[in-house]
């Protein structure tokens, strides 16, 4: 009888595969959400949409992701990644399609509620499956791998998503990206499993790093009791409090720009729906570029100092403030190509340390790693609600977009005095099975 992979003395690095997973997922996690704000003019023609109405419809996928962010990561705890993800991805694959045969604004609503629901438990997930796969000095490193599949997403949608629907409508796009998703769930219930022992992918060798220096856990008892002190010490902990902060700020920023750019970019330089998707590619381009690099930095600078508030805190603080500096100048030149290079400047830096937000959690939370993210995730999830919707009540009241820009400029400087003051990994007790 063949002995399963992890009892061999070969050395395997299977760990990576499970990150290429949660890489191409999140990929189709993002070109899934953004594509309406390139479809968004067409459809507010059809549906005869004013601005607040567009807003709200931008911000649906928000008021869903509401719900399950945190649901999902409670879920994730007690269920697994493995099961929990492979469900959202059959329920989000429904909603595109939903989204694609809408007859009105309600219907196309309640699309994009319902894909918001679906997509919750996406990044619960991760950090779930990246807790339990990965050595901890490698976790913002895969999680750098994984969430940089957001900004790519984001670069590439635009070019792809306008040139399909010149070719094939609105319509037959949602339907279509509804259906790539399905593609990926053969190869994740193939080849995910919620104890890298149970995989016979994994060599001993692997299996011996992945739990090297990790707290003493048993990864495979994700079904353990949910006692009060777990939530009150991820409702109460300064760190993680900080932390979920700076996160909404990012989110603000990140629903931001994926979902009112591309109208921006038409109402006020008045360009072609192809050149908006050009346009769109270089921000999310160099928020791709940075988030490799920042990950990999902050393992980096861990190992070297060992200490937490350098390896998180500080780049936190760091890429939020540069965000916010960088945003001003927009609000006053006129000068697309400037324009859009400032755009990038704070796209990239706000979502430079995405990594960090979420190694901060297994560092500080390991115990119910998807339960904290969930909550930090809440807030995430609210942004994705209140900046497409506050934008659009901007837009309709001051015919600009100057005020939405200052308040992204004004939260990004609250987020980097927060983390400054209250964000302290190292000396936050850990909350650990």
């Amino acid at each position: 009888m063949t002995k399963p992979a992890h009892s061999r003395t070969r050395r395997t690095s299977f760990r990576w595969v499970i990150v290429a997973l949660l890489f191409v997922i999140t990929v189709f996690n993002y070109v899934d959400r953004t594509a309406i704000s390139y479809a968004i003019q067409t459809i507010a023609r059809e549906f005869e949409l004013g601005d607040r109405a567009v807003g709200l419809v931008l911000g649906a996928f928000g008021a869903g992701y509401f719900v399950t962010t945190l649901l999902g990561g409670v879920a994730v705890d007690r269920w697994g990644a493995g099961r929990v993800l492979l469900i959202a991805a059959v329920v989000w694959s429904s909603a595109m399609a939903g989204a694609g045969i809408a007859t009105g604004v309600v219907s196309l609503f309640l699309a994009r509620v319902l894909l918001g629901v679906a997509e919750g438990p996406n990044f619960p997930a991760m950090n779930r499956a990246v807790d339990v796969w990965l050595n901890p000095d490698e976790r913002a490193t895969a999680l750098a791998y994984s969430l940089v599949a957001v900004p790519l997403a984001l670069a590439i949608s635009g070019p792809i998503v306008t040139a399909l629907l010149a070719t094939i409508g609105w319509r037959y796009l949602f339907l279509l990206l509804g259906l790539v998703v399905l593609a990926w769930l053969p190869f994740w219930a193939w080849l995910y499993r919620d104890d890298p022992a149970a995989s016979a992918h994994v060599s001993a060798r692997e299996l011996g790093h992945i739990r090297a220096g990790a707290a003493a856990r048993n990864t495979a008892a994700v079904a353990q009791v949910f006692a009060p002190a777990d939530w009150r010490f991820i409702l109460t902990n300064r760190t993680l409090l900080a932390n979920a902060w700076a996160f909404f700020v990012f989110g603000y920023f990140l629903f931001f720009f994926m979902t009112w750019l591309p109208d921006y970019l038409a109402r006020v330089y008045r360009l072609s729906l192809r050149e908006v998707g050009l346009f769109s590619f270089l921000p999310w381009f160099v928020a791709a570029v940075l988030l490799w690099a920042f990950g990999p930095l902050s393992d980096a600078l861990l190992r070297r100092t060992g200490r937490l508030r350098i390896a998180r805190s500080h780049l936190i603080m760091t890429t939020q403030l540069g965000a916010a500096l960088a945003v001003i100048p927009v609000m006053f030149v006129r000068d697309v190509d400037i324009v859009i290079i400032f755009i990038s400047i704070a796209v990239g830096l706000s979502m430079g340390a995405n990594s960090s937000y979420f190694a901060t959690i297994i560092d500080v939370a390991p115990k119910r790693s998807g339960t904290a993210l969930g909550v930090m995730d809440a807030g995430f999830a609210a942004s994705g609600f209140l900046a497409p919707t506050i934008t659009g009540y901007i837009v309709s009241l001051t015919g600009g977009f100057n005020g939405a820009f200052f308040l992204l400029a004004a939260l990004a400087a609250s987020s980097a005095i927060v983390v400054f003051l209250f964000h302290h990994p190292d000396d936050s007790v850990r909350l650990e099975s």
